[in-house]
Order: structure tokens, then sequence, then C-alpha cells
């Protein structure tokens, strides 16, 4: 198979391995190898990690098609949908198995695997980017993780929020909240949607328990107690 054949071929693999590369050229297992490396070094193809390459130099077409079970959240799913002006450089990965290597670095950028439990692991789509299937959070998830896990602070996630109401599904996120039985997490969010003019006080009460949570968790714990809500507003919203 000449050169020109073969990148042809591989472009239809998000991912691929020596394995599938001996079985496109016909080759043993070490001359694939050779031609993985010449590929590489002109630049026809890029080495994520040991055995594993892409023919596309994309991080997010690159960073889904790695691990199984696993879709993009955080950062990287709040820019594809446009809820943020951010630009993030790092890509991050949620799966629930566990990897030795849990940052690859890529040219210009870094993907990030974040192990969780199972309970947590749902609320994402699958979605057709440049051609390739990527399995990326749904909004309210993305929202919901960057919260559950602490990557980023509650206030930009109450910015957020409160700029794209128009464009999330409330309900949803309030049934992704229960979902998750994550008590500290629901208080905040609850108080977040109060401030917004939703009322799901009634649905979320099974979950306010007698703890004072606070709202913000990159800061100190200290500011005006709410109490229905069992929340520390500890920054404004």
């Amino acid at each position: 198979m000449n050169k020109i054949r073969l990148i042809k071929e591989l472009s239809r693999y998000p991912v691929f391995n020596i394995k599938i590369l001996k079985e496109l050229t016909g080759k043993s297992r070490e001359y694939a190898k050779l031609i993985a490396y010449r590929l590489k070094k002109e630049s026809l193809i890029y080495e994520i990690e040991r055995n594993k390459y892409a023919s596309q130099k994309d991080p997010l077409i690159m960073a889904s098609n790695i691990i199984w079970p696993s879709y993009i959240s955080l950062w990287s799913s709040l820019r594809y949908y446009n809820l943020t002006e951010q630009l993030p450089k790092d890509v991050f990965v949620i799966t629930t198995r566990a990897r030795k290597k849990r940052i690859i670095n890529l040219e210009n950028s870094r993907i990030i695997f974040i192990r969780i439990n199972p309970k947590y692991f749902f609320g994402y789509n699958k979605e057709i980017y440049n051609g390739f299937d990527v399995f990326i959070a749904e909004k309210e998830k993305a929202l919901i993780d960057s919260a559950l896990f602490k990557k980023i602070s509650f206030s930009e996630i109450c910015e957020i929020v409160k700029k794209n109401k128009e464009n999330l599904d409330i309900d949803l996120l309030a049934k992704y909240l229960i979902k998750t039985r994550n008590k500290s997490l629901i208080k905040r969010f609850g108080f977040l949607l109060e401030t917004m003019g939703f009322n799901y006080y009634n649905k979320f009460k099974a979950s306010i328990n007698h703890k004072y949570t606070p709202l913000e968790y990159a800061i100190k714990a200290k500011g005006e107690k709410i109490k229905k809500w069992r929340i520390i507003k500890n920054v404004d919203i």
C-alpha cells in the first residue's frame, strides 16, 4: 500500500494503534512500527502516547477516543456549546477507568483524565464533530461536573448559568442534580436557581441537611447564613 492510500485509510480512524497499521499494510508488527515512526517524523500522523496515534491533530477528537467508557466535560464541553468565551487549552475527559498516565501532553494542549465513581457517569451524548464521533457531556451535566469535581469555581459556574439560562434545560439540570444525591451540590444549585427566580425547593428539600455548606468552595466559609438552604453565602452571586 502506497503512502497516500495508507494516510487516507488511517484518516478514517480518530485513534489507531500498531495492530491497525499492521492490518492495513499486511506487514509484520515490527515493520508496522517502522512505518509509524516514519509517518510521525513526516508529521503525517501524531503520537498521543505509547502505541496510540491519530491522523487528526485536534485534541478533542483524540481525547474522546483514547479510553472507553469516557466523555468530555468541564471547560471543554462548556466551550463546545459556546457557554463560555474562554478558550481552554486542556481537554478534560471523565472516565470510570483507572489510568497510570492521567495527563497526556500534546504540542499546545493537554488531555487530562478524571476518574469518577460510576454513579456519576451519566448525562452525555454522542456528537459528530469534524466528521468523527465524540462523546461529550450535555450542557447541564458539564455544569454539574464542574462543581461536583470542583474544577471551576462556583462563582464562575453561577455566572455561566445566569448568562445562558435561555439555552439551558433547567428542569434537566434539577433532575441530574437529584440523581447525583450530592447534598452540598444540590444546596448550592438550589440557592443559585432561587436567586434566578426558579423554585425547586420542594424537589430539593430532602437533600437539605442541617450542616451549613459554603456557597463557594474555593474560599473560606465565612459569610451570611441562609437558613432555608443551609448555605453560607461567602460570595455574592
